[in-house]
């Protein structure tokens, strides 16, 4: 039996009411709710390790030196890194993703190819594309199918002798569908293109291998997975790493500096210019010790059993359509009848009911169904199917208000 009602009593937030009611949350794929523990190492870090890294001869620097040091090994051993140096600390998934296009930006050339897939969010669309009008290089798409999953077949298509970079996330934010990245990753080797995988969506959901991967750029967020916004991480192969030019110069990057030549540090503080979010690359890793606690395996588990039972009892709603029924993470994207999403999600609000609604930074996704945009549920391990339950219910008083 999972122990949802003990992971429950670690987060405090779930125990504040909204709109006099109490609070059912279901936006955990735009940002995950943090535990106790981690909320503690924050204040732990504020409160006895404050100071600046690397660089001070004195207790505390050291101290929290180590720490964040620390935290970056615990990530290296969580994600199977070869070598902890292979961990960059960024301020998340975005920042991430632009410090490799911006790197690109200077081995691309006219004539050569990157790919994209349909279900990108944003992030992993608007950074290659601005590659591309600053290099020449040319941006094809993978499209998608009804279901929502990747039409690989085009994918064999499009790989060519010309391709050099492929970009996919490993989970659509918007749909939740997991998408073949084993298959994708393999089949760009064979044309010696590399692969960067978004996996701001997968890392809460499951254990990551990145050496069984092999994949040559992996980036997600902390506080997707349970830690504190304003940190991330880029890992990406030694010799991927040490190719790419900085993506910013200042302190830490360097190693010496005149004011005729600068050369920098190695890795990882090469693409780690300035001071770092120190406190919340060491509440990060507190992060990842706490969901091992509970265990990737179970948390799959568990949250399939809740987009099992979400997904049936939304189908018994008249007027649902639910967009996205392929292979999927604990995501329900839906909307009812010609119902706007976003009136839903205003009045789900009223009864204490968080849910996201929009286009999810994944316009292309909504073109492609041709909608506005869907109300999005996305289910975490420490939801229940009461909570569920409630949602149903709130749903349909809405539906009721607003049909």
């Amino acid at each position: 039996m999972f122990p949802v009602e003990k992971i429950r009593a670690d987060f405090p937030i779930l125990q504040r009411k909204v709109n006099g009611k109490p609070l059912v949350y279901f936006d955990n794929a735009a940002t995950s709710q943090t535990p106790k523990v981690v909320i503690d190492a924050i204040v732990n870090y504020y409160s006895n390790y404050n100071a600046n890294i690397h660089r001070g001869v004195h207790t505390l620097s050291q101290e929290a030196t180590d720490l964040y040091e620390q935290a970056r090994i615990t990530l290296q051993k969580h994600f199977n890194a070869k070598h902890a140096y292979e961990i960059i600390f960024t301020s998340g998934t975005t920042h991430s993703i632009n410090v490799v296009a911006s790197g690109f930006s200077s081995m691309l050339k006219k004539g050569d190819e990157i790919i994209v897939s349909a279900l990108e969010h944003h992030s992993n669309i608007v950074p290659w594309q601005m590659l591309c009008e600053k290099t020449g290089a040319e941006l094809k798409v993978i499209p998608m199918n009804e279901k929502g999953s990747l039409v690989m077949s085009e994918y064999d298509k499009l790989l060519s002798e010309n391709t050099k970079l492929v970009f996919c996330n490993h989970i659509s934010n918007a749909l939740g569908t997991i998408n073949p990245i084993e298959e994708i990753i393999k089949k760009a080797h064979q044309v010696g293109a590399a692969v960067l995988i978004d996996g701001a969506q997968s890392t809460p959901h499951m254990k990551v291998d990145f050496q069984d991967l092999d994949v040559d750029f992996y980036v997600t967020s902390a506080h997707k997975i349970c830690g504190p916004t304003g940190v991330g991480l880029l890992y990406g192969k030694q010799e991927w790493l040490e190719k790419l030019p900085p993506y910013q110069g200042g302190g830490e990057m360097i190693d010496t500096v005149t004011f005729e030549k600068t050369t920098y540090a190695g890795l990882p503080h090469k693409f780690e210019a300035g001071t770092p979010n120190i406190c919340g690359g060491i509440a990060f890793g507190v992060a990842i010790d706490y969901m091992n606690t509970i265990g990737f395996d179970a948390i799959g588990i568990y949250e399939q059993e809740l987009l099992a039972y979400g997904t049936q009892e939304l189908l018994k709603i008249d007027g649902v359509r639910i967009y996205g029924t392929a292979y999927k993470t604990s995501v329900i994207s839906f909307n009812v009848a010609e119902i706007h999403p976003y009136d839903i999600g205003s009045i789900l609000d009223k009864l204490g009911i968080a849910v996201r609604t929009g286009h999810h930074c994944a316009q292309p996704i909504m073109e492609f169904y041709k909608i506005p945009g869907t109300v999005r549920a996305s289910f975490a391990f420490y939801n229940t199917k009461e909570e569920i339950d409630v949602f149903i219910k709130g749903l349909q008083k809405t539906i009721m208000m607003l049909g």
